[in-house]
């Protein structure tokens, strides 16, 4: 076992310095690949970033509940601990008809108006912050509590809510489109470098077949190298993500200042970064698999 372990490790270290024999032409394949990369992460993170900016200036959704006229106190607190039992709701808070009334006045100058009434118009309400925030799933919410007895009225601006899920989602779909056509052609890249490296070693390996070196064994250092070659690509890719959002750190927190936010850029996460590089390292070895598989059956000792 180890010293199978010491092959792999060997291979390896083959393979890390074919990736820079050429130095020039192997910086710049790598460089290619982390650009390439750095696209659709990039476009993701501030995909991730733009959630967090329309959550804080649009606030939390709500919905309000309005109950009839003629509801009493015990209607009231029956109504409070159904609420507050709710798995999709996170805050009640209760405005009586006499609050409601006297904030009314005070908001819009109408105190006069208001101390002219025989009675008070307003019914008393609830007003909750549910834990959830899809927009289908709001609407679902809003028409249960809408049958709950003694509820007039559940009111819930969902437009914004479809229209933000609508511009995410659309977003969501071209990071992925443009994720998948990077990926077909980073793939094509190693799929090339490998091709090249074959024809330029032919004669390497017709010797080792001759002398019973089986596919496996010829293949394994290609596969390194594509490997290898993909790894350092998203390690470029996080180097140039990272490197972009520090340089916007400084101009943002000067634009949230004079905008009287707090907002500010969050990087990739731990997780995030650990999945562009194991995506990566992917992506060259199946380059390298595809290659190997397709020329190194063409190659036969004579």
């Amino acid at each position: 076992m180890m010293s199978a372990l010491s092959q792999h490790i060997r291979v390896a270290q083959t393979a890390l310095r074919r990736v820079f024999a050429s130095p020039v032409s192997g910086f710049l394949n790598v460089v290619v690949i982390g650009i390439a990369l750095s696209l659709p992460a990039g476009m993701y993170v501030l995909l991730q970033n733009a959630q967090g900016l329309v959550a804080q200036v649009s606030g939390p959704p709500q919905i309000s509940l309005f109950l009839a006229l003629d509801a009493t106190s015990d209607d009231v607190a029956q109504i409070r601990s159904q609420l507050t039992q709710h798995n999709a709701i996170n805050k009640v808070v209760f405005v009586s008809r006499a609050d409601a009334l006297e904030k009314l006045g005070q908001s819009n100058g109408l105190g006069d108006v208001i101390a002219g009434l025989e009675s008070n118009p307003l019914p008393d309400a609830f007003v909750i912050t549910p834990k959830i925030t899809n927009a289908r799933a709001l609407d679902d919410l809003r028409n249960e509590l809408q049958k709950i007895p003694e509820v007039e009225l559940a009111q819930l601006d969902s437009a914004w809510a479809y229209k933000l899920e609508a511009i995410l989602e659309f977003t969501r779909i071209m990071v992925l489109i443009l994720a998948s056509l990077l990926s077909l052609a980073l793939i094509a890249i190693t799929f090339n470098t490998i091709r090249l490296q074959i024809m330029t070693q032919r004669d390497e390996i017709q010797v080792a077949k001759l002398i019973g070196a089986t596919d496996a064994f010829i293949r394994q250092p290609f596969l390194y190298f594509g490997a290898m070659q993909g790894l350092l690509g998203g390690i470029t890719a996080w180097l140039i993500i990272t490197l972009s959002l520090h340089l916007l750190k400084q101009p943002l927190a000067t634009l949230s200042q004079l905008y009287a936010s707090n907002f500010s850029l969050h990087p990739l996460t731990v997780s995030d970064s650990v999945t562009l590089m194991l995506f990566s390292l992917f992506l060259g070895w199946m380059g390298a698999w595809l290659s190997v598989a397709r020329h190194l059956s063409e190659i036969e000792p004579r």
